[in-house]
């Protein structure tokens, strides 16, 4: 998971366009009238919290419960077994759906990640970021068309055998993936190569935005896709590099809108916080931020 900074800055080309991405789009007032909205219990994605969890995993697991979290996605399992997971969750009234790989992971360890998902009893197996089909000779070069259209080969492979196991497969995006290489988003390329029976898409909608997509036009789009999300916020900034964290509802994100969009089809199965930085108030605090907006938004 140490690569995930580094695929973020090579598309560090990308701008943030601050709140006017949902709000100066039609898509945004429509959703906003809207009362519906996303009632899932409260996720979190445990890379949040990767500093705490291998000084005091089950811990860190009871903390996180009594702020409101009901389910976890994995980033990571620090040396414990599948057993010792399980246990931890249970111990702290909390399930583990989902669990974060990057393709080389997936490609090289694949059989021994299908046995723990089973034993743990994942929902979903989701590559965390993408492999490329030629290594490139340039340190930090961007991801070819051709790269992109191989990881969705790869994507429909790993999923085929992942369902066959009785889970499923989803894909994460980052920002690279909404810069468009000659006039072909990346995005939409993996979602049209990738068999809908066997791939879904944790769509990260932070990252989405950053990268100058929009979450509201994608779950419009393609709404049976999406099935899981993740719900970031970041203060306004001119680039990658300068894209700082916030706690939900303190930076350029109105979830309201995409929560009802999300909602209006009735395909999303998880939603999962994660905000990978702590800038202004301790982590434990800005989690509790982060549950109770949520939670606000469930009525």
């Amino acid at each position: 998971m140490n690569t995930r900074r580094e695929f973020l800055k090579t598309g560090s080309a990308a701008v943030l366009g601050g709140t006017a991405v949902l709000s100066g789009n039609p898509l945004f007032s429509q959703m906003k009238r809207r009362t519906q909205y996303l009632d899932l219990p409260v996720g979190l994605q445990l890379y949040s919290v990767r500093t705490l969890l291998p000084n005091d995993y089950l811990g860190t697991l009871k903390q996180l419960a009594a702020l409101g979290y009901r389910e976890v996605e994995a980033a990571g399992f620090y040396n414990h077994s599948a057993s010792e997971v399980k246990d931890a969750m249970q111990q702290a009234g909390m399930r583990c759906v989902s669990s974060h790989y990057g393709h080389d992971a997936l490609s090289t360890q694949f059989e021994e990640t299908l046995a723990f998902g089973k034993e743990l009893g994942l929902e979903y197996i989701v590559c965390s970021s993408p492999g490329r089909k030629n290594p490139p000779t340039t340190k930090g070069a961007a991801m070819t068309m051709e790269d992109w259209r191989w990881n969705a080969e790869e994507f429909n492979k790993f999923g085929k055998k992942i369902k066959a196991a009785g889970m499923k497969f989803a894909y994460h995006n980052h920002v690279e993936e909404f810069h468009a290489i000659d006039g072909v988003v990346p995005y939409i390329e993996l979602l049209e190569h990738t068999d809908p029976e066997y791939v879904s898409m944790e769509m990260d909608c932070g990252w989405v935005v950053v990268g100058g997509g929009n979450p509201l036009e994608l779950l419009e789009k393609y709404p049976t896709r999406i099935t899981m999300l993740h719900v970031k916020d970041f203060k306004s900034g001119a680039s990658i590099e300068s894209a700082k964290a916030a706690e939900l509802g303190q930076g350029m994100l109105d979830y309201a809108p995409i929560f009802a969009a999300a909602a209006k089809y009735g395909h999303m199965k998880h939603c999962f916080v994660e905000q990978e930085e702590f800038l202004d108030v301790p982590a434990m605090q800005a989690l509790k931020i982060d549950a109770d907006y949520i939670l606000a938004l469930h009525g």
